[in-house]
């Protein structure tokens, strides 16, 4: 389905999404802003489980075509990369080999924050087997989907030579290897937590970054409460996804980019009043333990606040100017909800 004007058909929908069912959240003049500049931030060009089965000469033929169709792209996303099949099994890894290299020796050159996603990863070896296959310039990004990989995801990196960009959460072919019933599997189903814990362990202080999975309810259809209730259910999905460290996340529909964009803002505009006073005010202390109101900070906590500051600079909640106001002590820091990043 790749075509050299899908970003842009991609973003329209996105667009007339918002246009017919908005605005939602706090911050709308935010994610319409987003979505008039940069509706797509990230693709995959997949050639696993949404591509389904094919025959070998028909997956042959669409890898040629759709590294051709990302050399004449009218526009391409920041990020970009395909997704192929398993290297778990024998028949998958085969044609998951085929599939790259053709796509890959058909490529011009490689766009740049260009990844191949490895899905149902079961040991480091797979992530090492890729790693050798690929040129220099392209990343790797490791899907957690299976039990056996969760003890061993540490082992990722150096598997990955350098390459492992991110590592990405399948909540449901986890939660069927669980043997959790399909009508009780979700995004955030228990057994889903212990992962994503498991998985903030493995990568903390890594440079990993971390993704998590897509809500499978989509906000489709001209029924305007169908399309909110999508909305709002992924909306809570991704302020939950938040919460548990995984500030990335996984859509499956350009329509429901309104709704990740929504949460993401609103999650930065409900806590950046006092997120800015507690971290001014430790400052203010030349770094020492000091409290606002009830509130008690030390030096962990302000690492917290560098990290927020840098993710608000980072989705655009925030520009660099402002963000660095915070750390002059001799001047209020104020935030315009029309900046620009």
């Amino acid at each position: 389905m790749f075509r050299p004007d899908t970003v842009l058909k991609l973003g329209a929908l996105a667009r007339k999404a918002w246009q017919q069912f908005g605005p939602i959240g706090t911050t709308p003049e935010f994610v319409a802003r987003k979505l008039a500049a940069e509706p797509i931030e990230d693709l995959r060009i997949d050639f696993e489980d949404g591509y389904g089965l094919r025959s070998d000469d028909e997956e042959d033929r669409h890898a040629v075509e759709a590294a051709r169709n990302v050399n004449v792209a009218e526009v391409l996303p920041p990020f970009l990369g395909i997704r192929i099949r398993s290297f778990a099994s024998t028949e998958t890894r085969a044609r998951a080999e085929r599939t790259l290299k053709l796509f890959l020796d058909e490529l011009k050159s490689i766009p740049e924050n260009f990844a191949v996603t490895l899905p149902k990863i079961d040991s480091p070896d797979e992530v090492a087997d890729l790693a050798r296959m690929l040129p220099d310039g392209v990343a790797i990004e490791a899907m957690i989907e299976t039990t056996n990989i969760l003890p061993r995801m540490r082992d990722l990196i150096p598997a990955a030579e350098g390459k492992l960009r991110a590592a990405h959460f399948g909540p449901y072919d986890f939660n069927s290897v669980c043997g959790i019933l399909s009508i009780d599997q979700d995004l955030h189903h228990p057994i889903c937590d212990t992962a994503r814990h498991q998985m903030l362990l493995a990568f903390a202080g890594t440079g990993v970054t971390l993704a998590d999975g897509p809500t499978k309810t989509l906000p489709l259809g001209t029924d305007a409460d169908v399309v909110r209730g999508a909305w709002d259910k992924h909306m809570r999905n991704i302020r939950r996804s938040i919460q548990h460290g995984f500030h990335q996340g996984w859509d499956l529909h350009p329509a429901q980019l309104s709704a990740r964009y929504a949460a993401i803002y609103d999650v930065f505009a409900a806590s950046i009043e006092q997120t800015t006073a507690r971290y001014r005010n430790f400052l203010q202390q030349k770094e020492q333990a000091t409290a606002l109101g009830t509130a008690f900070d030390d030096a962990a906590t302000a690492l917290g606040y560098e990290v927020y500051f840098e993710r608000a600079v980072n989705c655009g909640f925030l520009s660099v100017e402002e963000a660095a106001a915070v750390k002059s002590v001799t001047q209020a820091a104020t935030y315009s909800t029309q900046s620009s990043s």
